[in-house]
């Protein structure tokens, strides 16, 4: 008997045989009404490459960014030159400067016809060596009393100018001395002939206000001052009762002056809040001791009211002949 055959296109299967495609063949084959699928963004790790490329293009431009402002800034923070050397601090020895200047002075400004050779050698042992014979005076007296320093102009690590005030002949004068100083300061030597020059002149003072004045700390304060200024002058052991407790204030000298009277006091008005502090001007009439002789003063007063009136300081008083 013939056995059964199927004829297809393309050859002939057995019967019984499936003819469905494997099962991995559907994964690629199109189904009918179905769109096909796209890869989803970022698969396969490549949103990391972007962000790791993000993260180097930021660290190159903070490189480059600072490499070229760092210099930049550095030079707008350093001071310019002509600033620093000015608060360069010259190291000049200015107080023994000063000293040798005033024993100089003392051999410069007398001079005696009759000892012009004590006083050329005298002067000798400041100037170099074959220089005293500048600074002679032959035939004059020059009297030079009440010397002292008034200052030391510095000009750099080595050379200053001494100014020295002396009554000259009885006149009221001042002295400029040029002293080199050699390097590490143990050696000084006048290094010109001294200037004489005009005695600082007489200014003309201007009047100042007093400003607001408060009459009732005036009252208050008065009697307490009395009794300060008089345990100041007299009797010391009385003196912590008017004096702050943590202030030190040393008393008079005993037996130098009496207290005879508080002529004015000038109390500022105080502000608003906080500690009640003033600075108190006070002018007081001193006896002194063996005699009737008055002596009028003045001085300043840092006062504090805690409950009472306490002075914590004292000193002159600055321009009391202005008000």
């Amino acid at each position: 008997m013939a056995r059964k055959s199927t004829a297809r296109r393309g050859g002939a299967l057995d019967e019984g045989v499936s003819s469905a495609p494997p099962a991995d063949a559907w994964d690629d084959a199109p189904v009918k009404g179905r769109r096909p699928r796209r890869p989803r963004a970022g698969a396969g790790g490549r949103w990391w490459v972007w962000v790791g490329r993000a993260l180097l293009w930021a660290f190159i431009l903070v490189v480059l960014i600072n490499g070229i402002w760092m210099p930049f800034r550095s030079g707008i923070a350093q001071a310019p030159a002509g600033d620093s050397e000015a608060t360069e601090t010259v190291d000049f020895p200015e107080t023994a400067a000063a000293a040798f200047a005033l024993r100089f002075s003392h051999a410069y400004l007398n001079a005696d016809p009759d000892q012009a050779q004590e006083r050329a050698a005298a002067l000798a042992e400041f100037v170099p060596e074959g220089r005293a014979s500048a600074l002679a005076l032959d035939g004059a007296a020059l009297t030079g009393e009440n010397i002292e320093v008034l200052g030391v102009d510095v000009q750099d690590e080595n050379n200053a100018v001494v100014r020295v005030s002396a009554d000259v002949n009885d006149t009221p004068m001042s002295l400029d001395v040029p002293v080199y100083a050699a390097p590490g300061g143990d050696e000084l030597v006048v290094s010109g002939e001294p200037a004489l020059l005009a005695a600082p002149g007489r200014a003309e003072l201007p009047a100042t206000s007093e400003g607001e004045t408060d009459a009732q700390a005036r009252g208050e304060l008065e009697p307490i001052l009395e009794g300060f200024f008089e345990a100041y002058a007299e009797t010391p052991e009385h003196l912590s009762r008017y004096v702050e407790s943590e202030a030190r204030i040393t008393p008079l000298p005993a037996d130098t002056l009496t207290f005879a009277q508080l002529r004015d006091v000038v109390v500022p008005a105080g502000g608003s809040g906080g500690e009640d502090v003033r600075q108190v001007r006070a002018t007081v009439v001193w006896r002194l001791a063996g005699s009737e002789a008055d002596l009028s003063q003045s001085y300043r007063l840092t006062v504090v009211r805690d409950g009472d009136w306490y002075v914590r300081d004292i000193q002159g008083a600055s321009n009391s002949f202005g008000s």
